[in-house]
């Protein structure tokens, strides 16, 4: 179904940040759409498209297995916007050299505008500005009829633009999509509104109307399970859901046996106050179903991340589907997937790298007698607490930290046994609830506790002990593609250090994660 609204079209060369672009361009409320590389002109067309992005990508133009691309595109007039390896694209494709950077560029440069007329309108020529790269090859030899715009101390061609306004092409080297690139969403927004003269119609109401079109086309008369988990993804799933069909959907409550502590009570009392319709008593049905057995049975004595991964979506699966024949005649599954599962679990439109598998992409079986609807597929989870918003959810609901589909079953690291997930258990309320009390709870992107696989010498009531380790984790992110570690104040961490050490028996050391992502991931497993 092509938009109602101007459109921007990103072709994805496999880049982790593809859906960032998209996500910038929607920030400035026009429509964007994610295309794979090898979209074919027609395709492309198909969406009306006003202007064109490359993403970025992992391989290099120079190499023989790059992925293919209709060049066709190049000859349309259109306004094209190619991000580090699509600028390395256009120059090459119009006659330009790309060769191996002397020295690799990783992270933050300084950027140098030279000229500020329409790309970085409004930016200034004068003082440097902070940009993010990450690329190894570099543009050498520019494309006859283009010139360099701005540069860094190890990119002189940082970006470059077409003087020929026939072909309206730009460039750039670095990453304008992440948040670490001063002023990228005002370049992004200065490609689209100005360069492309996209209007700015799109809007979380507007995606929030199509939604419930497409859900009420894609379901049809059928009846809909919702895989509700309480978290803001899947209630803002089932709500969008609700919306569109009403009481054919019947949300159900899987209990994994990996939950927190106290948990699924609080879920239960919490699903009693669930309202999905703004001025109305419309409650939709919801089963909670302990399945707890049957998880910890299947996983057994596993201790591979990626094996429990996959042992959980396909016991969920199960689940779903067992409760799909009691009430009968179901056909379809709403989860509340959203893309930064998707990108880190599979190449969902381009050659992107698999980062780790999420439980409800990469971990469901290959056969499934349940379809799959994902109204959260293409977004992020601070626009998802915007569209709950939008939708009228609680703000206890909207702002709750984001917990794993597997659940405790990637904290605990190493094989889950009753007594270590209770270990941790313990240990992560003590630590939620010290983050609640002290009023960090909403400092915090993502707080938990992890139990480790090692053991450690201590010495409590003059006794050497040999016992086990917690791990603390709490970062600080807008959407949980990049995040950095929390500073949380030292004595904080110094109680909640001694209240775990205390109260948590077979516990004798705890740690803090000062890592970021990257290089690492928000989870451990």
């Amino acid at each position: 179904m092509v938009s109602c609204h101007d459109t921007i079209v990103v072709l994805d060369f496999g880049s982790q940040y593809t859906q960032l672009i998209a996500r910038r361009i929607r920030e400035s409320h026009v429509h964007s759409i994610i295309l794979p590389s090898t979209a074919s002109l027609e395709t492309i067309q198909a969406n009306r498209p006003k202007g064109i992005i490359l993403s970025g990508g992992p391989a290099s133009v120079t190499s023989a297995g790059r992925p293919e691309w209709s060049k066709a595109i190049m000859k349309e007039g259109l306004p094209i916007l190619g991000i580090c390896y699509g600028m390395q694209l256009i120059a090459q494709s119009m006659g330009g050299r790309v060769g191996r950077a002397k020295h690799r560029e990783f992270g933050r440069a300084e950027l140098r505008v030279r000229d500020g007329s329409d790309l970085f309108r409004g930016l200034g020529e004068k003082t440097p500005f902070s940009v993010w790269m990450s690329h190894g090859d570099r543009i050498e030899t520019l494309p006859p009829g283009f010139k360099s715009i701005a540069l860094t101390a190890n990119s002189p061609i940082a970006a470059m633009k077409s003087v020929n306004r026939k072909h309206r092409l730009y460039g750039l080297q670095f990453h304008p999509e992440v948040v670490h690139t001063t002023h990228g969403a005002r370049i992004l927004k200065n490609f689209v509104r100005h360069i492309c003269e996209a209007r700015p119609t799109w809007t979380m109401g507007s995606f929030l109307h199509d939604s419930v079109e497409q859900i009420r086309r894609q379901v049809g008369r059928e009846k809909v399970l919702c895989a509700l988990s309480g978290g803001v993804d899947s209630t803002v799933a089932a709500a969008m859901t609700h919306r569109a069909i009403g009481k054919q959907l019947t949300c159900v409550f899987i209990d994994n046996g990996v939950m927190r502590k106290h948990e699924v009570k609080q879920l239960k009392q919490a699903f009693r106050s669930f309202h999905f319709r703004a001025g109305t008593q419309a409650r939709p049905y919801i089963r909670m179903v302990d399945a707890s057995e049957q998880f910890l049975r299947a996983l057994g004595r596993t201790t591979d991340p990626e094996k429990k991964r996959k042992i959980i979506g396909r016991q969920f699966i199960k689940a779903f589907e067992r409760e799909a024949r009691n009430i009968g005649n179901v056909r379809c599954l709403v989860q509340g997937t959203l893309y930064p599962d998707v990108i880190e679990s599979v190449s969902h439109r381009g050659p992107s790298a698999t980062i780790k598998t999420h439980h409800n992409v990469g971990g469901l079986p290959a056969r499934m007698k349940l379809r799959l609807v994902e109204p959260l597929r293409e977004l992020f989870k601070d626009e998802v607490r915007v569209l709950g918003k939008e939708l009228g959810l609680p703000d206890d609901v909207i702002h709750r930290h984001p917990f794993p589909g597997p659940g405790l079953a990637i904290r605990v690291l190493g094989a889950v046994t009753p007594a270590r997930a209770d270990m941790l258990r313990e240990a992560d309320a003590i630590f939620l609830d010290e983050l609640r009390v002290q009023g960090l709870y909403r400092q915090t992107w993502q707080a938990f506790a992890v139990l480790l696989p090692v053991r450690t010498v201590g010495v409590m009531g003059d006794q050497r002990t040999y016992e086990h380790v917690i791990g603390l984790r709490a970062v600080t992110s807008v959407d949980g593609m990049t995040a950095d570690w929390a500073p949380l104040p030292q004595p904080f961490l110094a109680h909640v250090a001694n209240r775990i050490i205390n109260e948590v028996p077979g516990v004798n050391r705890v740690v803090y994660d000062i890592s970021s992502k990257p290089p690492s991931t928000i989870e451990w497993e």
